[in-house]
């Protein structure tokens, strides 16, 4: 084969594993990522700021990352968050919230009293930081993981927070309506299945994997005494109903609206408990 041949031929077959690489997202397997820590200097000064964990994605998961939904949904929660409670939010000096990523063994995260983690699925926590994430709950920190689907990412994310909270001592529950993470500000009545924007406009379904996830699940942690100190929202997509918010008025009212609604509950809960 001539060595023009060739070439052409290696260059094509890279520009094919390219294009199919999207096509890949939320399956088992994935690509080993660590983000760059994200805190602007001197900027924490007492009041909420959306905090996100950036962490490594194993390849044995099943989740795209913890980039999946930043910045905007971290943006548009703070905002969502300014409107309707009087709790202080941080804002740059244009006026956009602040919002900081870090990886969990910055000591960044202990002036955070929410974190969130999207895409859980496909974490992979070694020991230092899953020691750290152990200490940050204990003194009084709050963890929401958002964004996975189906029963083999769940059971992935159910042996790394296991890491941090060993679930002899700390089982995971499905947590009842009647709690009052649901009844901070707004009372909740049901648990919505949120899917991604595309899949709700150009199919109208909210199952992202059809029979393996069609019940949504939030799912909870206490500690000691009874607190709730991590939340998981599995099934759905919390993140896209914030992120996505503006892009079309029927996705708006039908999940950022009450998506907004569980949110907000969730950051009150987890800044006064």
């Amino acid at each position: 084969m001539p060595r023009l041949t060739i070439v052409v031929l290696f260059v094509l077959g890279i520009s094919l594993l390219a294009a199919e690489a999207p096509a890949q997202r939320g399956r088992r397997g994935g690509f080993y990522r660590i983000a760059p820590r994200i805190v602007p200097e001197g900027t924490y000064d007492g009041s909420f700021r959306f905090c996100r964990i950036s962490f490594r994605n194993s390849p044995e998961g099943d989740g795209d990352g913890w980039y999946v939904d930043y910045p905007r949904a971290d943006e548009n929660l703070s905002i969502r968050l300014a409107e309707l409670t009087k709790a202080p939010v941080s804002h740059d000096p244009e006026g956009t919230p602040l919002h900081v990523v870090f990886p969990l063994t910055d000591p960044e995260l202990f002036n955070c009293g929410f974190v969130m983690m999207t895409e859980p699925g496909g974490s992979l926590f070694d020991e230092d930081e899953a020691r750290q994430l152990h200490t940050y709950l204990m003194k009084g920190g709050f963890l929401w993981a958002d964004d996975f689907w189906g029963h083999y990412a769940f059971e992935w994310w159910s042996g790394q927070i296991g890491k941090a909270l060993p679930h002899a001592e700390f089982p995971i529950f499905d947590v009842p309506l009647d709690h009052p993470i649901f009844h901070t500000l707004f009372n909740i009545k049901e648990i919505p299945q949120i899917p991604n924007i595309g899949l709700w406009v150009r199919a109208q379904l909210t199952s992202e994997r059809g029979d393996d996830s069609a019940v949504p699940h939030f799912r909870g942690i206490n500690d000691s005494k009874g607190r709730l100190i991590v939340v998981m929202t599995h099934n759905t997509d919390f993140g896209d109903a914030y992120e996505r918010e503006s892009e079309s008025p029927d996705y708006f009212q039908r999940f950022s609206v009450p998506g907004y609604a569980i949110g907000i509950d969730v950051v009150l809960y987890a800044m006064t408990h």
